[in-house]
């Protein structure tokens, strides 16, 4: 058996977990707060509190530039990675979109490609699954069916989304059919092509191959399956001890057949304390960290603030261009009075002579 590499205690239960695709940033769910963690050092660097009970699922953007939460409480919120990095430890930032047209808890989160222009699916206990546009916060498609769902997946062209449900069913659905609607009934007896048939009980994970040919299943009946999406048909089973919380399809790491192969640095130990405010004579605080912004430990000017005061002091320059010096402008003022006095000589002479036109008696 493979040896325990490291043990990290979280400050509670973990109820989701997710790291960044660039592998530089961490989060879990812990009751109803979402804990950032940078991997490099363990510092915790934000604790969000948004949420109105315990978290179900996180995700994060292709490009890590955002992540979605969802909870219990039915909302999914999308956070931008920056925006919370460089808010104050004592302040809890906004997140972009706050998504509540979920009645029951949320169940599974899937982003697509596309970075903060990616389209989002969410699942949830109201029996629906829904495509949102992340850009924008808009709804794009809500389609209902007849059981919870508790698992949503997008493939790569992002031509069909597979939503899992309660009773074992997994759906197909086609994002690209005709007519365009917003809110469609997914109703299996007239979708009997589109249904995968196997599992016996509820439909915790689903994963797509890179080329979209082959599709992974994980559920509570203890067994991982996985399926030619052309014919629906199960091409392997894979039986376990127990029920299958999750399971996803991942290209094989370049050490994987490597018996020899470890990590080369070693994962520090997670802080169970917001970066700044533990003490300095802890073990393993020592080190350069560099910061953006507000996480910066000296005082002084963010860099926002001096970005914000370089684009005051060119356009205070633009505008003393363009309007130019003292004398300048006192020269341009007379010679509009000017103009404006012709103009108004010009005005009454017309009135006078439209007048005389006007009032001259008839023959």
């Amino acid at each position: 058996q493979d040896q325990l590499q490291q043990k990290i205690i979280c400050p509670g239960p973990v109820t989701c977990l997710t790291a960044s695709p660039n592998g530089l940033y961490i989060l879990a769910g812990v009751a109803e707060s979402i804990y950032l963690w940078e991997v490099s050092n363990g510092n915790l660097l934000a604790i969000l509190n948004r949420h109105y009970q315990d978290l179900t699922c996180l995700c994060f953007t292709d490009d890590s530039s955002h992540f979605l939460s969802g909870a219990k409480d039915c909302l999914a919120l999308v956070w931008n990675l920056y925006n919370v990095l460089q808010a104050e430890p004592s302040q809890i930032p906004d997140p972009r979109h706050v998504w509540s047209r979920h009645s029951l808890p949320i169940t599974d989160l899937c982003c697509g490609f596309g970075g903060p222009l990616a389209r989002a699916a969410t699942a949830s206990l109201d029996q629906t699954a829904k495509l949102w546009e992340i850009s924008s916060g808009e709804l794009l498609l809500s389609v209902l069916f007849d059981v919870g769902i508790m698992a949503v997946t997008l493939d790569l062209s992002e031509y069909h989304m597979f939503c899992g449900g309660m009773d074992g069913s997994i759906f197909q659905v086609d994002l690209c059919a005709w007519p365009v609607q917003r809110d469609r009934n997914f109703q299996t007896e007239r979708e009997n092509g589109k249904v995968f048939k196997g599992h016996r009980n509820q439909v915790t994970c689903l994963s797509v191959s890179t080329d979209g040919s082959l599709l992974l299943s994980g559920s509570h009946d203890e067994t991982v399956r996985l399926w030619d999406i052309q014919s629906k048909q199960c091409l392997k089973t894979m039986n376990h001890k127990g029920p299958v919380t999750n399971a996803f399809i991942v290209l094989a790491p370049a050490n994987m057949v490597n018996p020899d192969g470890k990590p080369s640095v070693p994962l520090p130990k997670f802080s169970r304390h917001l970066h700044g405010t533990e003490s300095s004579d802890e073990p393993g605080t020592e080190g350069v960290t560099l910061r953006l912004g507000l996480h910066q430990q000296e005082p002084g000017q963010s860099y926002l603030e001096k970005a914000e005061r370089m684009y005051s002091q060119m356009y205070s320059t633009r505008e003393k261009n363009l309007v130019g010096d003292q004398e300048h402008l006192t020269i341009q003022v007379s010679e509009l009075e000017e103009e404006v006095s012709n103009l108004r000589k010009i005005n009454k002479d017309l009135f006078d002579f439209s007048t005389r036109i006007i009032t001259k008696p008839a023959k």
